[in-house]
């Protein structure tokens, strides 16, 4: 537990002239271990982690670095397993996010460089806009705060429309007042992570997939300056193989501080899973939404809320809620795991968080167990759906970043250890937030910076 470990120094690095980017730690003493007896594949840099982060920083790092010997291990027996093949959809434009913050910037340079992929790999997508609306006059100061947010981000060719035009965006939906982005679309992400894999393989890169990392490890004697005589000195061990390897880089989503963990670092902060559920649209009446439905935040709740997304296949999800996951891969309500449950509930971050918002999680267990009760909720925007309209559909979960305060992480966090050998040989990418998909080609440039500087790539 993060109140038994002995604290360890911290600081910020100021990185693509942004604050609270990188956060460097130092930590344990490195694990060294004969090598004899390993003959294993050996690559300059090992990327753990087969979601659309991880992927798309090997490709990135293949493309610039065409020397390099690179690989991406994934625990799954395929790519995009979890969070990057269980969510939304969304292609989202960068309206909601901090003016100046690295998210907004990431999030609008993602936008374009997301378009033009996927262009140029022939993905379907479909450019259907999002409307966030107002329902009622108390919303609108903070839907005009959103606005001009969206003009400081350089949200392209967003509009703030007056109630009486929403119908012509959304013909059933009601509000008093609307923002519209045209530039937001939908995709599927899972789709789109397989192409980053396909082109790291075309770069000469290695996928293993089946290979969950249980340990990291360091091979060969040590010298008197303390450094390590091996050329591929860092083992990355599975269940009864490994890989040889100078760096790693892991982009471990659910499992990103587990993997920190590994390597001796402290697991603040830490990740607790949160399940967002969706309810489905019957097909017959797909017809009363068009594009994606947002609604206005309310800065009382730490979710967003529910919302109206079009898929791909025509179906339409309506959601999704936010309820404290039983297992941090648990998609259903019975999904449990008591290690995963005991470390989350004992742990001082959550406890605070649950305080804070216990009648917010009570709400949303009693929305979930009786799905009718979203209903008043929907109808705010299209008074036609009905309960009978409305079924259970699939649910995601999501790695929250949670601090031992109660804070939930909302930025980029990095670790990496300074005063161990091991450590000093693997980069954590432990957050990565949303929106993580529209904006991981642009996440993938900044790690490629940051693993050029960091493992002095050629």
């Amino acid at each position: 537990m993060l109140y038994k470990l002995l604290s360890v120094p911290r600081y910020y690095v100021n990185f693509i002239r942004q604050p609270k980017v990188i956060k460097t730690t130092t930590c344990s003493l490195a694990r060294y271990i004969s090598s004899d007896n390993y003959s294993e594949p050996e690559y300059d840099v090992v990327v753990v982690g087969g979601g659309i982060v991880g992927m798309a920083t090997a490709r990135e790092l293949a493309r610039r670095h065409p020397n390099v010997k690179l690989s991406v291990v994934e625990k799954e027996n395929r790519l995009a397993f979890h969070q990057s093949g269980h969510n939304s959809g969304v292609i989202h434009a960068g309206i909601y996010y901090t003016p100046g913050s690295l998210k907004a910037k990431l999030c609008v340079e993602g936008l374009h460089l997301s378009y033009k992929y996927l262009e140029e790999e022939g993905i379907p997508y479909k450019k259907c806009g999002k409307l966030i609306v107002a329902v009622d006059e108390d919303e609108v100061d903070r839907l005009m705060n959103l606005y001009d947010r969206a003009i400081h981000n350089g949200v392209p060719d967003v509009e703030l429309i007056e109630g009486k035009d929403i119908k012509k965006y959304e013909p059933y939906c009601h509000g008093v007042k609307a923002i519209w982005s045209p530039h937001t679309g939908i995709v599927d992400w899972g789709l789109v992570t397989e192409h980053y894999g396909k082109n790291f393989r075309d770069l000469g890169g290695n996928v293993y997939l089946d290979f969950k990392v249980t340990d990291f490890q360091m091979i060969g004697k040590v010298d008197r300056e303390g450094k390590c005589t091996e050329e591929y000195p860092v083992r990355v061990v599975s269940d009864g193989k490994g890989l040889r390897c100078k760096y790693v880089l892991t982009c471990g989503g659910l499992q990103s501080d587990q993997l920190a963990k590994l390597s001796g670092c402290s697991e603040d902060p830490r990740i607790v899973p949160f399940r967002g559920e969706y309810l489905l649209l019957k097909k017959d009446k797909t017809h009363l939404v068009r594009g994606n439905i947002y609604p206005v935040p309310d800065p009382r709740f730490p979710f967003l809320g529910v919302h109206f997304t079009p898929r791909m296949n025509g179906d339409i999800w309506l959601g999704p809620n936010a309820l404290f996951a039983l297992k941090r891969e648990g998609y259903r309500w019975f999904d449990m795991d008591m290690k995963e449950l005991w470390e989350a509930i004992t742990y001082r971050g959550f406890q605070k968080l649950a305080l804070k918002y216990v009648i917010f999680g009570l709400k949303e267990v009693t929305r979930s167990a009786f799905p009718w009760l979203q209903v008043a909720t929907l109808q705010k925007y299209i008074p036609e759906i009905k309960a009978a309209d409305i079924t259970r559909g699939p649910a995601g979960v999501r790695a929250q970043a949670m601090n031992v305060d109660g804070s939930l992480e909302d930025d980029f966090v990095f670790h990496r250890e300074t005063n161990s050998t091991l450590g000093s040989r693997i980069l954590h990418c432990r957050n990565a937030p949303s929106p993580g998909a529209t904006s991981s080609l642009a996440i993938a440039k900044m790690i490629a910076d940051k693993c050029k500087t960091e493992f002095e790539l050629e």
